[in-house]
């Protein structure tokens, strides 16, 4: 089975984001400002965003089955305050919670958080309960940096986060630590933001003991890591020069990386750098990079064709990036998935 662990409804009807430039204007004139009610999306427009989109090329490019969360980039948690993103957050929530109903099996559900600049943590915990006991969602998308590009929150190893920790450990889910749109105009939002946060996550949890507080722990670095495993030896070095254990012990029972490198000399160090055992198969398809690559004639984000090609995995690892990892990392798909006798 080959499980996409890194989807985003970037194909979600025009009426939702119609609906969010409503809710954003009524920031400023509340007159204007609509209702949760007042967003009508049919199942019909809903199978027709999925059918001639993701779906369409999951059975092209042969996956089967992807975790599924709202757009990353919509996700904005800098805009309007807490209220604000709950709101949104349950929006975006119940939509891909409908994909997964009307696809059950090709879709799952992950969440995004009402996180909000200088709110704390504990405030995202209904939505994220909601998500996973009512909705079936198997893991969470967490932004280290809800003002879009200024880091102000505290770092991921701080006891600001603990909340969010602590529920994850009791429910069993992983988060994805995914942040959202750069309102910085220093950082492209995903050119750089994107890989910049990936790399900062990394780099914070490096510099802590954040895992031997939480040994269960699991975060999913999205975008291959960023530029951890390119420049592995020196997060080793640093490591060393921190007096922690060696990365393996330190931080690879803890944190996974996925397959969304959109070229075969990255895919080809990725899997020679990183153990097989923390490498997840991922596309992000029709998400940040949506062309076609004319030095090969292929989609960038065909990422299963660089898995392939590859030659630093066996068959046995291969079975472990596209399945078994994922299956490890998600109890609760695993779960989902035995129940359906898979």
């Amino acid at each position: 089975m080959i499980i996409d662990v890194h989807g985003h409804y970037t194909t979600a009807p025009a009426a939702l984001g119609a609906w969010r430039d409503l809710q954003i204007a009524g920031l400023k004139d509340p007159s204007r400002a609509p209702k949760a009610s007042e967003l009508k999306i049919s199942d019909d427009e809903l199978r027709e965003s999925i059918e001639s989109n993701q779906l369409k090329l999951m059975k092209q490019r042969g996956s089967d089955l992807t975790i599924f969360s709202p757009r990353a980039s919509f996700m904005a948690h800098h805009i309007g305050d807490f209220n604000t993103s709950a709101t949104w957050a349950a929006i975006c929530n119940e939509l891909c919670y409908r994909v997964a109903q009307l696809f059950p099996d090709h879709f799952v559900p992950a969440a995004m958080l009402p996180q909000s600049p200088g709110a704390d943590p504990a405030s995202c915990i209904p939505e994220l309960v909601k998500c996973v006991e009512e909705y079936g969602n198997v893991g969470i998308n967490l932004n280290p940096d809800p003002s879009g590009g200024h880091w102000t929150s505290p770092p991921l190893t701080d006891r600001h986060w603990y909340p969010i920790y602590e529920k994850m450990v009791e429910l069993d889910i992983p988060a994805m630590i995914h942040v959202s749109t750069s309102c910085n105009a220093c950082f492209h939002t995903t050119g750089a933001h994107y890989l910049n946060a990936d790399t900062t996550a990394f780099m914070q949890c490096l510099t802590s003991d954040l895992f031997k507080n939480f040994p269960t722990l699991k975060f999913l670095i999205p975008h291959g890591g960023g530029a951890v495993p390119y420049h592995w030896g020196r997060f080793r070095g640093l490591a060393q020069e921190l007096k922690k254990p060696l990365l393996d012990e330190h931080l690879l029972n803890n944190i996974f990386f996925d397959t969304c490198v959109y070229h075969q000399p990255g895919i080809d160090l990725l899997t020679k750098v990183i153990p097989v055992k923390n490498i997840l198969f991922a596309s992000e398809m029709i998400g940040a990079v949506r062309g076609i690559d004319p030095e090969t004639g292929h989609y960038y984000d065909d990422t299963k064709r660089y898995v392939e090609a590859t030659a630093n995995l066996s068959a046995e690892d291969r079975h472990a990036v596209y399945e078994g990892n994922a299956r490890r990392v998600f109890p609760r798909l695993d779960a989902q998935l035995k129940a359906k006798g898979l």
